[in-house]
């Protein structure tokens, strides 16, 4: 983590630590209505810490794609692209949204026909 999301990090949570704070006074002197929306915002900034941690994992995912690529005419899409073509099921999965399959695809399950 670099120094602007660690900074960013610890902002968001000096703010759901004061969300919560102020929560729990107006659970004692406000409308409970008040209480709960303030405990609702105190989970905001929590969301955006976990946010940037996936976005952080995700650059660092992408930088290694673009490492291991071959050449400069392959970059991280192509490998993303690559990748899920080789899951795919078979030509009628993709035709159909994943609903059915090929007679030869080796994950074919049958379907029952019992309602």
């Amino acid at each position: 983590m670099n120094r602007s999301a660690g900074l960013l990090s610890a902002l968001y949570f000096a703010t759901s630590t004061g969300l919560a704070w102020t929560a729990v006074h107006a659970l004692r002197h406000d409308p409970l209505w008040a209480a709960c929306l303030l405990a609702a915002a105190s989970l905001v900034p929590v969301i955006a810490v976990v946010r940037e941690s996936v976005l952080r994992d995700q650059r660092r995912a992408l930088a290694e794609m673009r490492r291991r690529a071959d050449g400069p005419s392959t970059g991280a899409a192509d490998d993303i692209v690559r990748t899920e073509l080789d899951t795919a099921c078979c030509e009628r999965w993709w035709t159909s949204c994943g609903t059915d399959h090929d007679s030869t695809c080796p994950r074919r399950v049958p379907r029952s026909s019992a309602a």
